[in-house]
């Protein structure tokens, strides 16, 4: 009998990472979730293992590299060799850049660019000598629409796109695969970041500049399927490079306008 795969999952003690960590419970992953709250790591945890899951948490701070070493080591001797890295972890300090402090910016960059990038630098060898390993980063429109108050933050998630690349070119013929899930407007915890005094300015500055067509948002679930079907496809069958995800509803703003 072949044994189910592992996953990690960064940033999985709430929004897209902790549905996405559940998700991957469900389908019969061994999943390994990581972040700064244990507490809330501890809560997924469970809803996993009553839904019938195996699932390890560890504490994780993806800015540092000594956490990352000991959290590496935790989930190889947990479950084995990681078969699939979902670096998910992501933040968001919403600030204009001539008002940013120095130390937001710092972190956005850290948390969105440089913690992926430290992450994949671990796990890619052991892949590579297998010949077999999915990378998956998440990533967000903003990359490639980028926002008023989120200059560090979408420049950090094009920085991952280019990262993201970067590692298929050199992987190509390993049978590891890299993967970029471009993620649009979701609703989860990752939103209340964003300061509510300021909210109506900046959803209007978005609108100025194109980068608000509507008001519709994702569920945190709904991403977390979205991963996991991109993740299922085989990579001998099709080598998804970028799966960008948007919210529906579409189809009744045609309808109003009609």
């Amino acid at each position: 009998m072949t044994a189910a795969r592992s996953v990690i999952v960064t940033g999985s003690s709430s929004g897209i990472g902790a549905a996405t960590a559940e998700a991957f419970g469900r389908q019969g992953y061994r999943v390994v979730l990581g972040a700064r709250r244990e507490g809330r790591l501890a809560e997924v945890v469970k809803k996993i293992e009553s839904a019938g899951g195996e699932a390890f948490a560890h504490s994780l701070d993806v800015t540092d590299t000594t956490s990352i070493d000991v959290f590496i080591e935790a989930a190889t001797k947990k479950f084995g060799p990681i078969d699939i890295l979902i670096n998910n972890a992501g933040l968001n300090r919403s600030a204009l850049a001539a008002e940013a402090a120095d130390e937001d910016l710092r972190e956005d960059v850290e948390v969105n660019l440089l913690g992926p990038i430290f992450l994949t630098r671990r796990v890619l060898p052991a892949m590579i000598e297998r010949r077999a390993g999915d990378v998956i980063f998440i990533g967000s429109d903003s990359a490639v629409r980028p926002r008023t108050y989120q200059g560090a933050y979408s420049a950090a998630k094009a920085g991952l796109e280019v990262f993201s690349r970067v590692v298929e070119m050199e992987t190509e013929g390993t049978g590891v695969r890299s993967m970029l899930v471009r993620v649009g407007p979701t609703g989860s915890e990752f939103g209340s970041q964003m300061p509510k005094e300021r909210l109506p300015e900046i959803l209007e500055s978005w609108k100025y500049w194109g980068a608000l067509r509507h008001l519709h948002w994702m569920s945190a679930d709904a991403v977390a399927s979205a991963i996991v079907r991109a993740v299922s496809v085989p990579v001998d069958e099709i080598y998804q490079t970028v799966v960008e995800v948007q919210p529906g509803g579409r189809s009744r703003d045609f309808d109003k306008q009609n």
